[in-house]
């Protein structure tokens, strides 16, 4: 029986997504005919999808100062119009009492772009601390097919030997190269200048490569010259991955308005688009605009019955109004969709003990601290559990509660509040000082405004 011909199997691999394999039999085909293009561009592919990750699903915002960022429009911007406007005092609403993050955003239990600090893990920072090849070789060979020349125990490709003048006029290489010169290198001088290239080759007519060259800039904190070329890329061909694009552009410009337009203007051209609107609600939601974001939840999940976050966030709406018994059912939704993870198990614990399931209560956040291994989720965790005996009436295990959740996070600005609280309750004036003083140093610059009045009322003691 005669063997299967090799490049059918790596293509039969790479379409069934095992990746590793298909690299091995590229690299055995190399090795007998280093110059075959088909082979050289298959094992590109499979080497950028094994690392492969959404930049429109990963993307931080890098934090810089703002005088450094020549991006910056106003440093005092109105009220409601800015994503960064930093107040103490929360819009009387109906979910006046919802908590919010050290950066003053609204805790909605699900990890979106940007609700993440941006370290050196965040997908931005790794394309900018990549190793990157920045000189080029002075040898006078043929630059084009050197570069396909792999050594075993060296790089697949010599990125210092590219021809990318060449390559950006070959179709079938040049989108593959770009993606492996981005994705898997996180060389964002050379993409781009591929992009460049390529993009005068096909006489500034392939919408593709304009978005190509917007993620450089983006990369690179260049907001205004990627803008430009989402702008001329949506002109010429309206897509949906343009607009969500144009949206986050928007936002790193902290023009929110300006981002709910665009989001507007593109679901007239795509109505109902699940993604499209999920920028919208998140956007409403980050203004404060409760009963906006809310109705937007509600057509996501009429379009799309297994989305989890505009699930989560439609219990997480109820809970807050008042009204744990339709936020349980909404988490309970979430459970039997198959996720489990210790936040989900949190809020079914606090929506069990709101609406007098007891029972469930303790199970629920036992099964919590069972899945958490972050200690920021096992001191919000613990922290709930306080509450818990504080219902109970057990005081004395309310304050070991809130004990662990200090030792498991000690910047925990509501538990030194609440301990405070209750060492006020037991007598312990002084100690009660101490610690609402710890809430205001830790919760600087926007202090908890129900710490400064009980400072002021302990004050008067």
């Amino acid at each position: 029986m005669d063997k299967m011909e090799p490049l059918y199997v790596a293509l039969s691999l790479f379409r069934r997504r095992h990746y590793e394999k298909c690299i091995e039999v590229c690299t055995s085909i190399l090795e007998k005919q280093p110059l075959d293009q088909t082979a050289w561009c298959l094992k590109m592919r499979a080497m950028t999808q094994r690392v492969y990750v959404d930049d429109l699903e990963s993307e931080e915002a890098p934090t810089e100062d703002n005088f450094l960022d020549s991006n910056v429009v106003a440093t005092a911007p109105r009220p409601g119009t800015s994503l960064k406007v930093r107040t103490s005092v929360v819009p009387v609403t109906s979910l006046g009492a919802r908590p919010r993050t050290s950066t003053g955003r609204p805790i909605s239990g699900v990890i979106r772009p940007g609700t993440q600090s941006s370290g050196s893990g965040s997908a931005i920072e790794r394309l900018r601390m990549s190793r990157g090849a920045t000189g080029q070789s002075a040898r006078a060979v043929r630059l084009g097919t050197a570069a396909m020349l792999s050594q075993k125990d060296g790089p697949f490709i010599e990125i210092s030997r590219l021809n990318l003048s060449k390559y950006s006029k070959h179709k079938g290489l040049s989108k593959p190269l770009f993606e492996y010169l981005f994705y898997h290198e996180g060389d964002i001088r050379n993409a781009m200048e591929l992009t460049v290239l390529a993009t005068q080759a096909c006489e500034f007519k392939d919408w593709w490569w304009k978005i190509q060259l917007s993620k450089c800039y983006t990369a690179l904190n260049l907001i205004r010259d990627a803008e430009q070329q989402i702008k001329s890329a949506i002109k010429q061909h309206p897509h949906v991955e343009s607009y969500i694009r144009l949206i986050r552009i928007y936002l790193r410009l902290d023009q929110p308005l300006t981002a709910t337009e665009v989001s507007k203007r593109a679901l007239e051209v795509f109505p109902n688009d699940v993604s499209l609107m999920t920028e919208q609600a998140r956007i409403s939601e980050a203004l404060n605009e409760s009963q906006t974001s809310v109705k937007l939840y509600r057509s996501i999940v009429i379009e799309d019955a297994m989305n989890t976050e505009a699930i989560a966030c439609i219990g997480m709406y109820h809970f807050y109004n008042n009204q744990p018994e339709l936020a349980l059912r909404y988490y309970r939704r979430v459970l039997a969709m198959g996720a489990h993870s210790p936040e989900l198990y949190n809020n079914l614990g606090l929506c069990c003990l709101y609406s007098q399931q007891l029972d469930l209560t303790l199970a629920c956040f036992q099964r919590a601290l069972d899945l958490a291994t972050d200690p920021l989720i096992k001191a919000d965790i613990w922290y709930n559990l306080s509450h818990v005996a504080i219902a109970a009436g057990d005081i004395a295990l309310a304050i070991q509660c809130l004990s662990v959740c200090l030792s498991a996070n000690s910047m925990h600005a509501e538990a030194f509040n609440n301990l405070a609280v209750l060492q006020h309750k037991t007598g312990n004036i002084h100690l009660a000082r101490a610690y609402l003083t710890s809430a205001e140093r830790v919760h600087q610059p926007m202090a908890l405004p129900e710490t400064i009045a009980n400072i002021n009322m302990l004050m008067n003691i």
